[in-house]
């Protein structure tokens, strides 16, 4: 699955926004299989990556909102 990425990042959080199309301010992840993926979701966030994938493939974008702990 090709995926394109972008991320902002306040003092308080980070959102990171994947997408399976290309959008303009995003920069090309490369063409992933569901193992790297996988592997990529967990190291943003610890979520319940199952639900992640099936949005991802679903809706074709995920975006993982991460709060910054002090």
């Amino acid at each position: 699955m090709k995926l394109w990425m972008t991320e902002t990042q306040t003092a308080t959080h980070r959102l990171v926004r994947i997408n399976c199309e290309d959008q303009s301010g995003y920069h090309y992840l490369g063409d992933l299989n569901e193992k790297e993926i996988k592997e990529f979701i967990l190291s943003i966030k610890e979520d319940d990556i199952e639900k992640n994938m099936k949005l991802l493939k679903y809706y074709g974008y995920l975006h993982l909102f991460i709060i910054k702990k002090n």
